[in-house]
């Protein structure tokens, strides 16, 4: 009998060597995948931060251009000049009731006019507790600035309403005799209404670095980095804040990481909002997506050790089996050994009958076969087995014919307004495809492709632009005599390209004597060719080059991303978009189409 020393060195070499060896494996593998589990946690937070902040800097540059564009409009307005130069009550009276109803049918919360000296002389608000009028905003950056420069844009808490908002200013006049500013105040409730459905936080920061905008309230109105002495003195000097102290923000930004004084950790997701030098930030926490991992991983780790604890005593069991076929042969052997000797004994001696000699005959055929078999179970253990611009033209379409729907009744012309509304009614369908299309960024299906009309494409897109060309006085000549071939694309998205188009070539051929946009159609067997061509300037040959590449624009306000956005629905389409020579002597784009 083995003693108790040796017996233990056995179990310890055959059992607890091996599981320490899987305990050892099951950690490494524990850690490793704790480490590759909280890498992609943290990447695909980053990738959801980056993706949320692109789209409401979307939604935050959408309801921008919608209110810039009512200074530019204002300036048109001879009301305005005319106010801001005798100030007769007569021509204020007629301003003030003009921009109440422009205010009404556009949201904005008031606009208002400023004469050249710094006092305002009619408000969409005249009349009311909080009216502007009579008010001194001489000492406002935006008037100013706009009265210098002819634009501005700056940021303030109102020192009448009390309300922060964002102050789109424009001069009237010329610049070495300005009539005065007309001002549009744009407030964000409703922006940051949209914001809080999305998780985590969003601030939007202004180039001092304060926070001006934000989903938390206890976050408005802090700052993200020291002020400096002089942004100090601008801040106090412009009342920009009125008397709110400027506190340091709840949340410590470093790179693409945030913390907050509770010490909660985020992922930060930044991008360049649409206003000079100001940033929209938005921030997720990551507690709950490094929990998630850390689950991920104890489940990983559990099965990765039950499949090491199976191959490990499936791999004991073999080594015990093959020990025991080796014992069973070897006391095998050893009898058959003996048994032979004792048969070779007795024929030695001679002494034995035959039927002793049969006998042992046939103990000696059975001992071998039992070897035999023992040598073939043997061997049997050895065998094993084993991934925002283009609305607002339907907005002024649609504002324009209701507009129209209105005079016509009070006209008594029923028939024309039913003609409207019904025109209103199919804007709005088309609106909804529009933001329905929109929505496919983050999140981009997109509408499938069919058999689409030229003609109705055309149409449609005069009803979206043609009324700004009237007004421009600019000629369009489209394709006339005859009808225009059938394309496959989505009606939608190519009117979208041709608005696009067309107001490029409106804004280039603003202030020529002349001015003329040409759309041409030419057939080929299998495509369709349509043509946009100015006589403007052309483009710049800095950038002809690189035209369709994000923000790279040849206009000073323009951020450069309706052409690439055109070319890539025309890529989505089967076609192309290009530039080329213009017959006219301006700028020039062809559109490739596939015929149906």
């Amino acid at each position: 009998m083995a003693d108790t020393p040796s017996l233990t060195r056995r179990y310890v070499r055959r059992y607890a060597m091996p599981m320490l060896a899987v305990l050892l494996l099951a950690l490494a593998a524990s850690l490793a995948l704790r480490v590759y589990a909280h890498r992609q946690a943290m990447t695909g937070l980053r990738s959801e931060a980056a993706r949320i902040a692109r789209q409401q800097e979307r939604l935050l540059n959408s309801e921008l251009q919608r209110f810039r564009l009512l200074p530019i409009v204002l300036a048109e307005y001879p009301d305005v000049g005319a106010a801001l130069r005798n100030g007769s009550s007569r021509a204020v009276e007629r301003l003030n009731e003009k921009l109440r109803g422009l205010a009404e049918r556009t949201g904005a919360p008031v606009i208002y006019a400023i004469d050249r000296q710094g006092r305002t002389i009619a408000a969409s608000n005249a009349g009311e507790r909080e009216s502007f009028v009579g008010r001194d905003y001489s000492f406002r950056p935006y008037f100013r600035q706009a009265l210098r420069a002819g634009t501005s844009e700056y940021f303030a808490l109102g020192n009448t309403s009390h309300r922060p908002g964002l102050f789109l200013a424009r001069r009237i006049g010329p610049a070495e005799a300005p009539d005065g500013v007309v001002v549009v105040k744009v407030e964000f409730a409703r922006i940051v209404q949209a914001w809080t459905s999305d998780p985590g936080q969003t601030l939007l920061l202004d180039d001092h670095g304060v926070v001006v905008v934000a989903t938390d309230p206890q976050a408005q109105f802090t700052i993200m980095r020291p002020l400096t002495p002089t942004a100090r003195g601008e801040i106090a000097e412009s009342q920009q804040f009125g008397e709110r102290r400027l506190r340091p923000s709840p949340f410590r930004i470093t790179g693409e990481r945030a913390v907050d004084r509770d010490g909660t950790r985020y992922v930060v997701g930044a991008i360049a909002a649409p206003l000079p030098r100001w940033q929209l930030v938005h921030i997720l926490p990551s507690a709950q997506a490094l929990r998630e991992a850390d689950s991920w991983v104890r489940s990983a780790t559990a099965l990765i050790a039950v499949g090491l604890i199976g191959l490990t005593l499936l791999a004991i069991w073999r080594r015990t089996r093959a020990e025991r076929a080796a014992l069973a042969r070897e006391s095998l052997e050893a009898e058959v050994a003996r048994r032979t000797a004792e048969l070779r004994a007795t024929n030695d001696r001679l002494t034995v009958g035959f039927a002793e000699r049969i006998r042992a005959d046939q103990r000696f055929r059975a001992a071998r076969e039992e070897l035999a078999q023992a040598n073939r179970l043997g061997s049997l253990g050895s065998i094993t087995a084993g991934v925002a611009h283009e609305i607002n033209q339907p907005v002024a379409a649609i504002r324009t014919l209701a507009d129209n729907a209105r005079t016509f009744l009070l006209r008594s012309q029923p028939d024309k307004a039913d003609g409207n509304l019904t025109t209103i009614v199919s804007l709005t369908e088309r609106i909804g495809s529009i933001v329905q299309e929109m929505r496919r960024f983050a999140r981009r299906g997109t509408q499938g492709l069919g058999q689409v009309s030229l003609d109705e494409v055309l149409d449609g897109t005069m009803l979206l632009i043609g009324d700004r060309f009237r007004s421009a006085g600019v000629a369009l000549e489209r394709p006339m005599g005859g009808a225009l071939p059938i394309v496959l694309a989505g009606r939608v998205r190519l009117e979208q390209v041709l608005v696009n188009l067309l107001q490029n070539a409106l804004d280039a051929v603003a202030g020529r004597p002349d001015p003329r946009v040409r759309l041409t159609v030419t057939e080929h067997a299998d495509r369709v060719e349509l043509t946009v061509e100015d006589n403007g300037p052309g483009l710049d040959p800095a950038i002809a080059s690189d035209i369709f590449t994000p923000f790279v624009t040849g206009k000073p306000d323009g951020l450069g991303l309706g052409l690439g956005i055109a070319r890539d629905i025309m890529t989505e389409f089967g076609g192309m978009l290009e530039t080329t020579a213009s017959s006219l002597g301006g700028a020039g784009f062809r559109i490739g189409m596939r015929r149906a």
